[in-house]
């Protein structure tokens, strides 16, 4: 009896002990938190150094002398913050360029009405005259196979799907309408198609026309792809409906042609580990950007947020368990390049990789994380983690992908976790791929609550593992 009741309370202080301990680790890692948020808020240098990088390098699509200058300049960045190593990937990237700025209009009978298009990334030029031809409307890929060559052929394809405006999160959206940008030439040339015109990947009517990435196969027929802004793909589907069948034509001129390819890099700063130096823990997004803005939400705020999680730990003094890696990827918008070689020289080496962060979703206000990972490691993750990081505004950790770039590491680095930073989506679109996404639309607190976010998380997987 005796022996059972000692059982019995050697168990429950134990028990105790567990849970005190418990608390205390839980009360250290809320104090570690603030401080990173404080020193992230108040001595923040995300937003300044994304004005440099939009103001004073400006575009960075790979191949571009802007690409090569902000390759030199987060180098240097990172190098005068003091992180342990900084170094060069080399990645031979594709180098496309835009010309002289496209010319597009509606013809309707004797009416001229000129339309913002832009060429999509990778199209091929017009001839030098410019092409006229009569439009056929369609809203899917499957609506174009459906009419056949008979209709289709010598004519302008306009793709015409909207995006759909009932999915709450609008990547959902983005998804639903962007095989049309990818894909449309494809199938417009099978069936004869002289070009293909294509409504900007946005919910917002504006006069910005939305360029991306576009694909072309082997044995077919390749064509010029512009994107139309969204007032001009209104303006155009009504004078179809209004006008006589045939009646309306359309002119497109585009100068834009594909180089041979060019040396480029990834750019990585290193925090080395202190007891476990050989496991990797990154954070990063893409320093290459479309040509037509200042690539700031796309994916300057990305990068610089990534480069901000490893200068906060340097100014606070903190020593990682493991090595913290900010990486700056080139060549995500027209090939993932950046993102493939990294996977590549990881296996190479044989690298550690147990988790990686990406942020290219914009630098709006920080909503949650989606995570590729066991149900064990999202479970533990949002039961343990969540309640320290919702005062923050973090609502969720949940099931979802971690991002293009980091995508290649799934297979070059078995059991890694991929982690997607997720902010607020509802304007991202509204500036995505077009020239106004400028410096200007970034605002510093969201800016920087998301770096402090991603920091937060960053520490905790470093502390606790997964």
């Amino acid at each position: 009896m005796f022996r059972n009741l000692y059982f019995k309370a050697t168990t429950l202080c134990l028990a105790l002990l567990i849970i005190a301990t418990s608390g205390r680790a839980q009360n250290a890692d809320s104090i570690m938190i603030r401080k990173i948020y404080d020193e992230a808020l108040d001595k923040g240098h995300a937003y300044r150094n994304l004005e440099y990088l939009c103001k004073k390098i400006g575009p960075r699509l790979s191949g571009s002398a802007g690409a090569q200058k902000s390759v030199e300049w987060t180098k240097k960045l990172m190098e005068d913050y003091g992180f342990d190593t900084v170094y060069l990937q080399e990645v031979m990237v594709p180098h496309w360029e835009r010309g002289v700025k496209e010319t597009a209009f509606i013809l309707d009978g004797n009416n001229k009405i000129t339309v913002p298009v832009a060429a999509l990334g990778s199209s091929i030029a017009t001839p030098q005259k410019g092409i006229t031809a009569q439009v056929i409307e369609v809203r899917s890929l499957d609506e174009l196979k459906n009419l056949g060559e008979n209709t289709v052929k010598g004519k302008i394809v306009f793709f015409n799907r909207p995006f759909n405006p009932k999915p709450i999160e609008t990547f959902d959206a983005y998804r639903g309408a962007v095989d049309q940008r990818g894909q449309g030439a494809i199938e417009a040339a099978k069936l004869g198609a002289v070009a293909v015109i294509v409504r900007s990947m946005t919910h917002a009517l504006d006069d910005y026309p939305h360029t991306g990435g576009m694909r072309y196969a082997d044995n077919v027929t390749k064509i010029p792809a512009a994107a139309i802004s969204t007032n001009g793909a209104e303006l155009l589907s009504r004078k179809l409906k209004e006008s006589k069948a045939g009646s309306v034509q359309f002119y497109l001129k585009q100068d834009c042609r594909t180089l041979p390819d060019a040396l480029s890099y990834n750019v990585i700063g290193e925090m080395r580990g202190s007891s476990d130096p050989e496991e990797i823990i990154s954070v990063g997004g893409h320093l290459d950007s479309w040509d037509l803005a200042e690539g700031a939400h796309d994916d300057g705020t990305g990068v610089m947020q990534s480069v901000e999680v490893l200068r906060i730990f340097k100014s606070m003094n903190y020593k990682p368990k493991r090595t913290l890696r900010a990486v700056m990827f080139m060549n995500e918008e027209n090939g993932l390049r950046g993102g493939l070689k990294y996977a590549e020289l990881a296996k190479a080496g044989n690298e550690k990789h147990i988790a990686a962060i990406e942020s290219d979703a914009g630098g709006f206000t920080p909503r949650g994380f989606s995570v590729d990972s066991s149900k064990d490691a999202l479970a533990g993750m949002s039961q343990n983690w969540l309640p320290l990081l919702k005062p923050y505004l973090i609502e969720d950790i949940k099931a979802g992908g971690g991002g293009a770039d980091i995508g290649p590491l799934r297979n070059a680095a078995p059991g890694v976790t991929l982690i997607g930073y997720r902010p607020d989506s509802q304007r991202y679109f509204d500036i995505h791929h077009a020239s106004n996404d400028v410096f200007e639309n970034v605002n510093r607190r969201e800016l920087e609550l998301g770096a402090a976010a991603m920091a937060a998380l960053t520490y905790l997987i470093d502390q606790k593992g997964l």
